[in-house]
């Protein structure tokens, strides 16, 4: 948490804000620039893509959480939020109702201090032995969150990796090395398009001001 707090104070505009749990944290990987958003970070990076990448991962984190830190986060200008919450939610089976209030909420505040914020928010799945209607309801809620403000939606960030022994840690729920690059193939998918479409926004805004 304290790398993430250094990263959070010291970054510059137009930051890539990855707002998340241990999936974002990269627990379990002996080398963290493994983890997903640091190789988009890479891949920004290799792009020439005018954007910083912030990862504000904890391990452990609920929806609540998340909330609960939400303005220390926002201490980073942000351009992009990629909201990565909930999935310690469904695996305690906390109230669906509240991890909608608490997501919505991290959106609505995120565009209040940033009114030109974009969002993209990242799907989870709920464990199966929760019942049908419960891992229903979960996986509604992303998509609710994403049409209901205007967001971009990741349908579920482990798509290809869960259920695949040899894409995860022994623990059978955090993505090794190799289960970390699909995910980030999987948010990149969505992410890239959007920061060329801000980039080009930015050429733009500046030749409309003069600026060069």
């Amino acid at each position: 948490m304290a790398r993430a707090a250094d990263e959070a104070s010291t970054a510059p505009p137009d930051a890539v804000v990855f707002l998340g749990t241990s999936l974002t944290a990269g627990y379990g990987l002996e080398d963290p620039d493994r983890r997903f958003s640091t190789l988009i970070r890479g891949r920004i990076e290799r792009a020439g893509l005018p954007f910083v990448v912030v990862n504000a991962g904890v391990s452990g984190d609920t929806s609540a959480g998340g909330l609960a830190r939400l303005e220390w986060v926002l201490q980073t200008p942000v351009r992009v939020l990629v909201l990565e919450l909930g999935a310690n939610d469904g695996l305690r089976g906390l109230s669906v109702e509240a991890l909608k209030n608490n997501l919505d909420a991290v959106v609505r505040t995120t565009r209040e201090r940033y009114p030109d914020a974009e969002v993209i928010v990242i799907g989870m799945e709920a464990p199966t032995n929760l019942g049908p209607e419960y891992t229903a309801s979960f996986r509604r809620v992303f998509r609710e969150v994403a049409i209901e403000n205007g967001a971009r939606l990741v349908p579920f960030l482990l798509d290809g990796v869960a259920g695949l022994p040899q894409l995860n840690q022994a623990d059978g729920i955090h993505p090794n090395a190799e289960g970390h690059m699909i995910a980030a193939d999987n948010v990149w998918s969505v992410l890239h398009p959007l920061l060329l479409n801000l980039q080009l926004l930015n050429l733009q805004t500046d030749d409309s001001t003069g600026e060069r």
